[in-house]
Formats: structure tokens, sequence, C-alpha cells
């Protein structure tokens, strides 16, 4: 390995990685396969290829060409060197409109390929699901479809001419007319001329095999279709000349909706003589209820084109009425479009989930029939399915007859894994029943390759074997594919993982308790790895701004599942790998709902911090930044908050302070208030209590709203951006609601003689203070023992505001709190004080905070049901208005504004309040995705700053520059606004100080 890795570098100019986490990053592909590789090269070019090919051949190693990873079959993985392409052979190196082709390297992004095609009226045809990361090269290798191969065909139709090196280190051209075989392969075909010709079904997605009948003279010898599907078997891919497509101008989607997938299947084929550029199809419990589709348990999604909108759409509804369909759609709206086209794009993610939450697998991925067959084909597959008692929901390429399905195998038994391979022999069997290929898109790789001889015959197998001698006489590159094949039940990635679930301390509640299983669910679709990202999307930040694996969601997880199997990352929780990777993880939060399969990587990073620092010292950060509410209570308390801010703002003692602190150096230390939002509501609501008392000795009726909401004090609203806070009541009051402050002692319970809850009191004398606070920082520090210390104690604060609604009676106290003594401190209660808790809400104005709450707290504490109920009365400020005021209307701004919804709020919580808040106050436009880099803690820590301010300078920080005069810069989050401040010097602010500043002006 040493002489390898050591010849390798001083052979290549591009990066030769033989460390842990360069190889731990590529165990894995989107399969159920696992193979350790020796190494990782990312070639810069064509010579850097023929370099590491000539070490490799001479100590005898493999080599895997690997592009997106996204490969479902397992052919993306190998035990020796992996060149990857997407780091330097990723361009476009020439686009031509008039001949309609365009020049690319492997590693290539196909909607890169996209959008430098679309100004030409042009694109590729080809465009399977993951076409956001999937690359060129591995289309070539693989074959690959997508769903517009009714019309244009599969990637080999796409294809011109290849640039290919051999094992050997042959350059070859491949092209028609034999043009760049290898010597040898024009005999070994002339020879078999007769096999050639009878012995491969004609369908529209045989990918199964290699290509061999494409070098028939009368199909031209075409050696570069040849060499599609070879699953880099063959040669290795060093560039691609491909063929473009004209785009239509414009395009109308036609939802049909059937009674089940098996009427859906029946009819795809006769819709095919319409001319539709799509015919996909997929079942209910692969679509959200609030998808908006219409009736019906199954739906084709058929898509046409033309010249106008009026054509297409007239082209989907003369679709429609030819239809037999329970209710249909048409869609020409291109945002309506791309929303439904999404709902389709995340089934290969969805899919792994079955309804219940139970895994589902590939394996048995994209097998095709002849489309007329597809019904049939359907049903015999859905009784294999019960007769083995397994699950699995079909959806895919209904237009081709090509089925993809994730099945709930037992890949962690020893039995479950017998019936796997039971399973797969019969469905092999089913498939060629049926005039099918045991792969439509994904290619064979190690998951059917075995399976080949059921579909092709042995002798036809052997010719196979052949032609790889032809062009690998070494069996150098990826070996144990297609020919010569690995058992379809070896190399597991399952069988490395614990079997026993590891001590934790969230409650993984959706994994059942178990960490491994929560890491699992990571099976590499790479959502998390697109270069761009529009809409609200946010995931994964921290990849688009190093565009390295290790930072994408899908790579920290393929860390911690190396970190549980413990071969390859062996020191566990106390892995530096893991850390490193984990270590610009920005806990944003995206993945939990931009993955398809719900990967939540911010809890992961907080249950591997908090078992990596276990009786250790921890970074200086974690005890400035992740004990932040200590600090500020403390401040507060001993009043010094203009001292602290004097003091920060001598630049040695500032710089002392972020060096001492772990804070970088970049970052300007936020000015603390000097009224805290609690004083000022205390001070608030002494007023308001006086005035209601002046009312009543006057014999007038005090003007006291009638629903009640607790205001929640979290540490940034209260002691560095009160102005939220204090906008926040304002509103609340116009619209009718009362607020209250959260109390900072436990209150006491009184029960009547039969132990019927009839109020509550507080007396400050008897209870101990506690400030509400929802652990934020613990959490995202990894604190989590601390962070479960904060939680219990605010939920014991809490606890009589958290009774189940049964147990609240209907008469709770009513009476007015007593007046505090004037000579009072700010911070203390009279005794006797009374509240009533008919309206237990808590308004929680910080949305990361209300994430945390709803979320972390119930995940942390799963044993206890007061974390369920708290996380039930959260609310944002538009959720409280929109429940306890939906009478009131805000004031209109008539203004356009901009800024960007906070990632936790997309991730969690939901904005579509905010949205109809925003729409009733006349605020047009939209906020951005993505997140503002900032994130809680991330931002200010050292040596995140460029990675930082990189996903600022991504959506939000362009947005704002763009922004015309007069618009308005909405941000909920701190430390979004204190991002802006400090990246833009731009203020911007919380809706709810919007709407108070419009209230304000209506008064004057």
């Amino acid at each position: 390995m040493v002489d390898v890795e050591a010849e390798l570098r001083g052979a290549v100019r591009g990066e030769v990685g033989f460390d842990v986490t360069s190889r731990a990053l590529v165990t894995m592909d989107a399969s159920n396969y696992r193979r350790v590789p020796l190494g990782v090269v990312a070639p810069r070019d064509a010579d850097d290829v023929a370099a590491v090919l000539q070490v490799c051949r001479a100590h005898g190693v493999p080599v895997v060409a690997r592009g997106g990873g996204t490969s479902i079959a397992g052919q993306a993985t190998g035990t020796g060197v992996v060149l990857d392409f997407t780091r330097h052979m990723n361009r476009v190196l020439d686009l031509d409109p008039a001949t309609r082709t365009a020049v690319v390297q492997p590693g290539l992004v196909l909607d890169r390929l996209q959008e430098a095609a679309a100004p030409h009226g042009l694109r590729f045809g080809p465009d399977p699901a993951t076409h956001s990361r999937c690359t060129l090269g591995g289309m070539i290798g693989n074959n690959s479809c997508g769903s517009h191969s009714v019309a244009w065909g599969t990637t080999a139709d796409s294809v011109r001419e290849l640039s290919v090196l051999t094992a050997r280190g042959q350059r070859l051209r491949l092209g028609q007319g034999w043009a760049g075989a290898p010597e040898g392969l024009r005999a070994l075909v002339e020879g078999d001329l007769a096999r050639l010709r009878t012995g491969f079904p004609d369908l529209p997605r045989r990918i199964s095999g290699y290509a061999l009948d494409a070098l028939l003279p009368e199909k031209g010898a075409d050696v570069a279709r040849s060499f599609c599907g070879s699953e880099g078997t063959l040669g290795i891919l060093t560039e691609a000349v491909v063929r473009l497509v004209e785009s239509p101008r414009a395009r109308a989607l036609a939802v049909l909706g059937y009674g089940d997938e098996g009427a859906a299947a029946e009819a795809a084929a006769g819709l095919l003589p319409f001319g539709p550029l799509t015919v996909e199809g997929m079942a209910a419990d692969l679509v959200p209820s609030s998808a908006g589709l219409p009736r019906g348990g199954a739906w084709l999604f058929v898509e046409t084109g033309g010249e106008t909108a009026a054509e297409a759409r007239a082209r989907a509804e003369a679709i429609t009425a030819a239809a037999d369909t329970v209710d249909a759609l048409v869609v020409t709206d291109p945002a309506g479009q791309r929303a439904l086209w999404r709902i389709r794009e995340d089934a290969s993610g969805t899919a792994t989930r079955m309804p219940d939450g139970s895994e589902a697998w590939p394996g048995w991925e994209d097998c095709a029939v002849p489309p007329a067959r597809l019904g049939a084909y359907l049903r015999d597959f859905r009784g294999l399915l019960s007769a083995h008692g397994l699950r699995g929901t079909p959806y895919g390429h209904f237009g081709d007859g090509c089925i993809h399905v994730r099945i709930d195998f037992d890949l962690l038994t020893e039995a479950g894994v017998a019936r796997f391979r039971r399973f797969s022999e019969e469905l092999a069997d089913l498939v060629v029943a049926h005039g099918g290929s045991l792969s439509g898109e994904h290619g064979d790789g190690q998951a059917r390759a075995e399976l080949l001889p059921a579909m092709y015959g042995a002798e036809t197998v052997a010719l196979f074997e052949r032609a790889k001698g032809v062009w690998d006489p070494d069996g150098l590159l990826n070996p144990g594919m297609l020919v010569r094949p690995a058992p379809l039940d070896t190399n597991l990635r399952f069988a490395v993982l614990p079997r026993e679930p590891v001590d934790v301390a969230f409650g993984y509640p959706s994994d059942g308790g178990d960490f491994a299983a929560a890491v699992r669910r990571c099976v590499g679709v790479a959502k998390c790895r697109t270069t761009s990202v529009s809409g609200p999307s946010v995931m994964c930040p921290s990849f688009r701004a190093t565009g390295e694996e290790e930072h994408s969601t899908r790579g920290r997880a393929r860390l911690l599942h190396e970190m549980l199997a413990g071969d390859l990352v062996t020191d566990g929780w106390r892995s530096t790998e893991v850390r490193d990777a984990l270590d610009l993880c920005l806990s944003c939060k995206g993945c939990r709902s931009d993955c398809p399969v719900g990967v939540d990587m911010a809890t992961y990073k907080a249950e591997f911090l908090h078992h990596h620092y276990a009786d250790r010292r921890r970074p200086a950060a974690h005890y400035s930044m992740g004990r932040l509410p200590q600090w500020l209570r403390l401040v507060e308390r001993t009043r010094t908050a203009r001292l602290v801010n004097a003091l920060a703002s001598v630049r040695p003692l500032a710089a002392l302070a972020r060096r001492l602190g772990g804070i970088a150096p970049e970052r300007t230390i936020p000015r603390l208030a000097t009224e805290t939002f609690g004083r000022w509501q205390r001070r608030r609501q002494r007023e308001r209590v006086r005035g209601w008392m002046a009312d009543l000795r006057a014999g007038r009726r005090p003007d006291i709203p009638t629903q009640r909401v607790f205001l929640w004090p979290d540490t940034f609203t209260e002691y560095l951006s009160p102005s939220v806070g204090r906008a926040a009541v304002r509103v609340l009051e116009a619209a009718g609601v009362s607020v209250t402050e959260l109390p900072d002692r436990r209150w006491q319970v009184h029960l009547s003689e039969e132990g019927e809850l009839r109020g509550v009191s507080m007396n400050p004398w008897r209870s101990r203070r506690t400030r509400a606070c929802c652990g934020l920082t613990y959490l995202s520090t990894g604190q989590l023992d601390r962070a479960r210390a904060v939680l219990r104690d605010t939920l014991d604060l809490l606890e009589p505001f958290l009774q189940a609604p049964d147990d609240l009676p209907d008469d709770l106290s009513d009476d007015l709190p007593d007046v505090d003594d004037p000579d009072a401190p700010d911070d203390t209660d009279a005794p006797g004080d009374t509240y009533d808790p008919v309206v237990p809400l808590f308004v929680v104005l910080e949305p990361s905070c209300a994430a945390a709450l709803r979320t972390d707290l119930p995940e942390l504490l799963p044993d206890d049901p007061r974390a369920a109920r708290l996380a039930g009365l959260v609310v944002t400020f538009a959720e409280a208005l929109e429940r306890l005021a939906p009478d009131w209307r805000p004031p209109r701004l008539d203004r356009p504004v901009t800024g960007q919804t906070h990632c936790h709020q997309h991730a969690v919580l939901g904005d579509a309040p905010d949205r109809r808040l925003r729409e009733a106050a006349g605020l047009t436009g939209d906020l951005t995705g993505g997140c503002c880099g900032l994130a809680g803690n991330f931002g200010f820590e050292k040596g995140h700053f460029e990675v930082s301010q990189a996903c600022a300078e991504e959506q939000l920080l362009p947005a704002v520059r763009d922004a015309d005069p007069g618009t308005l810069i909405l941000a909920d989050g701190f430390s979004c606004r204190t991002q802006l401040e400090q990246l833009a010097g731009v203020r911007g602010r919380h809706l709810a100080e919007v709407l108070a500043e419009a209230l304000d002006g209506e008064a004057e």
C-alpha cells in the first residue's frame, strides 16, 4: 500500500488520498453494498488517468471510476484505487449549437450541461432523477435514462464519440464503423453474429449486460454505443462528445389519476402514440398528503411540449381526454410543474421507507419489461412479494415499462439475507418470463450480474466474458461487476454495523431508538451534493461552500457509518476524522426536511460531540458561546451590560476576548441590550395593572384581552434583540391577544379535595428562580447533559401549564395579579401573584429556539410526557396570530420584501402562516432559501468565517444587494440579522418589527 501511494503521489498532479477519511467517503454508493478501497485519486486530466493505470497495473491493484456515487447496484465501489472525476475533470469543454453537440468531461454534473445548453434552446435528452448531482461519466457507464426517455432515449442514444483509456494504457477514440475498437473485438463479434442478432431482447430499456449487439454491421458497428453501460469494466472514460436535442419552448404537465398502480400501468402504453415527453407513474403511498394531486390511488405524470404554451396545453388536454382516468389535472405554470416533479424525483428517497416507517432497500430497483406487458408484470410482481412476505412500492418510467421499487428486505440477519437471495432468483425468472431486462436503467453491478445467465443464457454470458478479456485482459477494471461477478448477497453494507443499539442521548423515535438505524437512513441518493439551490431549499450549505464530499450530509453519514463499523474508522466516538467532517456542519437542519429520507445531521452532530468530548476539555467556543445563556444571565444580574459593551468596543480587549473565546477574529461581538426584554415587560405589566386597578376603582370595566399567550424569553430576544419582543407584544395586543410574562419561579398547583386542579399561584419566597430555556446553545455544541438539565428545569417550571387539556378546569381563577411594590427591584415579584393559564400557548420569536422546543426537546427527553406537551404548545409569531386572532387584519404596507426564511423554520416549523401574514400586510416578494451562514455559534467560531461568508453569498447577500430601493429586509433569526449587519451593513428586521412600525404609523 505504501509503495502504491508513494508512486501515485509522484506520478499524478491531482490529489491522492489514502487516509481514513478519503477512503471512508467512497466505501459505498447508493446501493446495498460496501467495499473499502485502498485509496482515492482525483485526476486532473487524461494524463493523470494514464499514470494511475500504469501504477496500478504494475502492482495488480484494481481501478474503479466513480462519478457522483449515486449508482444503485454497487458498481461505484471497489477495493483498489477509486478515481474521483468530480473534483477536476468536470467541465463542458465545448458546445456547438450548430451541430447540437457538446464535448464534456466525465465528472461533469448533468445540470451544469443543461445550464450551458439552455441559452441555445438545447438540452441533453436523458435526465435521471439525480440530475442535480449525477455525472455524465456515470450516466455513460450505466447507460442512464430518466423520465424523458420515451422521447429522447437512453444515454447511449445521445453519445457520438468517447475518448477512453484501456487498462494497459491504450488511448482510443470510440465511434461508429469500428472506430477505436481494441484489437480482437471485431473478430469476436464477427465470429458470433447469429447470437448477437437473436440473443438480445428488443426493449426500450435493455441495460443489462454488454451492448454487443450495437456492434452488428446493420447497426453501424458503433463502438461508442457498445461501450455505454459497461460500468467502467472495459475502459476509463476521459472525454465524451454527446448529442443535444431541441428543448420545447413550452411545456404542460398532465397528471392523470387512476384507481391503483395496475390501472395506471395498463394505461401507460396507450398514451405513447400521442408523442409525450414523459409517462411517469407512482402510487399514493409515495406521495405526501398535501401534494395537491387529482383524485386517485396512483398517477401518471405525462409531459407534453410545444412551440407555445397553448400548443403544449392542447396536447396535454388531448391526452387527458383520451385517457380513462378517475380524475385529471393539467398544469402549465412552470413553478407548479416543478413542485409536482419534485414529488416524483424525491420518490427515490421516499421509497426507502415504508408507510409505517420501516426500512426498504434497493436491489431490484429498475427491472424493465415491454410497456404493453407492464400491468401483467406488476400483478405477478405483487404476487411474488406476497409469497415471500415482502413489501414494496413500485414507481417509475411506466411509458418505458421500467419500474423502480424499494423492498423491505431484512438485510441484517442471516435468514433475511437468504430470503433476499431466493426472492432475487425468482424475480429474475419472472422478469425474463415477461420478456424483460433485469436492469432497465441503473445497471447490473453486483446486485444483478450474478443472475445474467437467467436473462441471456450461459453462452451469451461467456461471450460477455470474452469481450471483457479483449478490452481488459488483466481484469484490472472494476472487477466483480458484470462478468465473473461477486455473489449478490456478499459485501452487504449492513453486515459491519453493530447488532445491538449503541448507547445514545437522543431518543431517535423514528428509528426505534437505534442510532445505527438513524445513520442507515442515508442511502446515498446524494441530494445534499447539489451545487446550487433554488427556492426555499437549504441542504447542504457546507458542501456548496467547499465542494468537498466530506462536508456533505452523505459524506458525514458515511463517516458515521464507518465509525460504527469500526474496521476503517477505529476510534469510535473519539474519531478525529468524524469530528473534522462534522466541524463544518452548520446544524442548519436543512437535511431534516430536504433530504428525501430525513437524515438529521444536526442531531447526529450533537450526539457525536456529546460522546467525543465526554470527560474531556472542549473547544473554547463551547464554553463561550455554548454556555451563552449563563454568561448573559450573569451580566443581567450584575447589571453590567453597559460595561461589557464598553469593553468590547476597545479593540485590544475585544481581540483578546475573541481569542480566549474561540471566536473568529473577523467577527464583531454583538452589543448587549442595556434593558432586557424581561425588565421592559415587567415594567410595562406593572403600568397596565395600575391602569386596570384605576378603572376598577372608578367603576369602569378594565379592557383586558380575553386571549392570552406566554411570550418565550429566548436568549437572543431577551438580551440581544429586545426590540423584537417589544414589537411582538405591540402587534399581538393590537390583535386582541394578551401577552403574559413567562414565570421565572416554579408555581404551586392548587387541587381540590377530590384532586382536581383548581388553580396555580407562586410565592417568590418559597421557590427558586429559574429561567425557561430551550437549551439551543448546549444542543448545538453537544453539551447534552447540560441541555437535559436545563430542559428538565424548564419543564418543572412550566409543569402547571403542561397539563393534558382534559385536566384543565373551566373555572381557573380570573383574579388580577397584585400590583408590585413600586420600590421593589424590577426582578422581584410581589408575594401572592396568581395567573390564569387558560390558553397555555408559548409564542417563540426566535425560529431556532422554536425548532429546538418542537423537535430536540421531545427527542432528548423521550420518556418525559411533559416534553411532548410543551412541544405541542409552541407556536411562532405568525402561528399565534393565525390561531388566536384569525379575523384580525394587519396594517397594509404594500411594499416589496427580500431576505431569508430561517433555515430552522424551513426545516422544522414551516413558513406557510408567515407567508399568509405577509400577503395580508401587502408585503410582496419571496424570501430566499439556503442558510445565512452564521447559524448560531457556527459563523462565530474560529476557522469558520470563510465558509460562513460563502453561505451568505450564495443567496442572501445577492438578494439584498439586488433589491430595489425601499425594499424591506426581513430576517426573523438573530443570526440572520447579525450576518446581514456584519457582512453587508444592512439592518434586517423581524416581521413583528415591521408590523409594529406600521401600527405606530397608523396611530399617528
